[in-house]
């Protein structure tokens, strides 16, 4: 599996296995963030500490995870960013939009 959630609290983690974050995969990620949203959880946090580049499906998928937890009046928080996963985020100015935490202990901390 591509990636693995589990519930800690009210957040929910969910957590990349992949290292390459990518058209071949964004879709079962949306998939994820969408079943989710539909089950009622709007407290995601997404840890990429094991992916080691993002390209633009990969970005679409998070920046919908983004919007429905938005939406829902919940909180989206990104944690373990690599190198060139966050400088993709940056070149895209999505830092300014995004919650982006050192690790996951921190982005738990802000939703507990």
């Amino acid at each position: 599996m591509n990636f693995t959630t589990e519930q800690i609290g009210k957040a929910i983690l969910i957590s990349s296995h992949v290292e390459k974050l990518d058209a071949s995969n964004a879709p079962e990620l949306k998939a994820q963030f969408l079943h989710l949203n539909k089950n009622g959880f709007n407290e995601l946090i997404f840890d990429l500490s094991k992916t080691k580049y993002c390209d633009s499906s990969g970005l679409s998928a998070i920046l919908v995870a983004n919007r429905l937890c938005r939406d829902t009046n919940g909180s989206f928080d990104l944690c373990g960013l690599q190198v060139n996963v966050q400088k993709m985020i940056e070149i895209a100015q999505l830092d300014k939009v995004l919650n982006i935490s050192e690790n996951k202990e921190i982005a738990l901390s802000k939703n507990s």
